[in-house]
């Protein structure tokens, strides 16, 4: 790869994360229950990724019966992360609710072990340490009734959900296109959560559709597929650094579109965990 085309896919690599970031500022915007907007969300995402997987001849066809349950507990996990890091989003801010949800590259290396034949490392004892600091500087308080912490619990477990997606589908990003599997997790989250349009009021979409269609199509369709596909000319360990610069483009995106200001506290413990995120990638890549 000359340095010419080097610095096109970087390029690619740094927007995708940046549509990928707007979704801090989107799902804290938009103003209908959180279930109904990632229903909403899957759904037009399913139809774009349907269109793309179409016009690039992309196989859809799954393996085995092994395989589909793969995806269905995926799936589950990713429509559990969605859900969970927009009430964070919610009840907090977008500083707290992506800085949370990027405690996740820790808790991959603390379980990877228990999913495959890698070998525990003791260092990612010190890094899950710095994660914790990081999240006892980034809480105001440690009063359950607090919507800060709140956030912050949903933030966790929300990076948690991904950390199990990821693990789970690990083994099968050699055998699939990443669209395709980004389009059946779509697909099946939008049937699972099709039946709480019938409890939840989604009469507000007439006003928010514009906003929900950014969130499918920019930040869905869009910046996760173009993830995936930057996989092609970087190792994971270089997406991962500059993936991490989500949250600073979110928080920035606040800044200007929400006017969320962010406090000391955010700044320092957000550091920490950023930290994390670069020290596990750096060391993941020599290895």
């Amino acid at each position: 790869m000359n340095e010419k085309s080097h610095l096109n896919h970087l390029l690619l690599l740094t927007a995708a994360t940046l549509f990928i970031s707007t979704s801090g500022a989107l799902g804290k915007f938009i103003a209908m229950p959180t279930p109904v907007i990632i229903w909403w969300r899957a759904a037009l995402a399913a139809i774009f990724l349907l269109v793309f997987c179409l016009y690039k001849g992309i196989n859809l066809k799954i393996n085995n019966a092994n395989d589909r349950w793969t995806f269905f507990i995926a799936a589950v996990l990713m429509g559990a992360h969605w859900i969970t890091y927009f009430y964070a989003l919610k009840l907090s801010n977008v500083a707290i609710g992506m800085l949370s949800i990027f405690t996740f590259p820790v808790m991959i290396a603390l379980l990877e072990p228990l999913f495959s034949k890698t070998k525990f490392d003791p260092i990612h004892i010190v890094l899950g340490l710095m994660v914790l600091l990081g999240i006892y500087i980034l809480a105001p308080d440690f009063d359950l009734g607090s919507s800060h912490l709140q956030g912050i619990l949903f933030g966790l477990l929300s990076a948690l959900c991904y950390a199990l997606r990821i693990l789970i589908l690990k083994g099968q990003v050699a055998n699939y296109n990443g669209t395709m599997l980004m389009f059946y997790q779509v697909v099946i989250i939008t049937v699972l959560l099709t039946p709480i349009l019938f409890f939840l009021d989604t009469s507000n979409i007439t006003t928010q559709y514009p906003y929900v269609i950014l969130l499918a199509l920019l930040t869905t369709a869009i910046g996760h597929t173009m993830f995936v596909n930057s996989l092609k000319y970087f190792k994971a360990s270089t997406a991962s650094i500059i993936g991490s610069a989500q949250p600073v483009f979110g928080i920035i995106i606040a800044y200007f579109f929400l006017n969320e200001i962010p406090t000391i506290h955010t700044f320092v413990g957000g550091a920490l965990i950023l930290a994390t995120v670069v020290i596990e990638s750096i060391r993941s890549k020599t290895k």
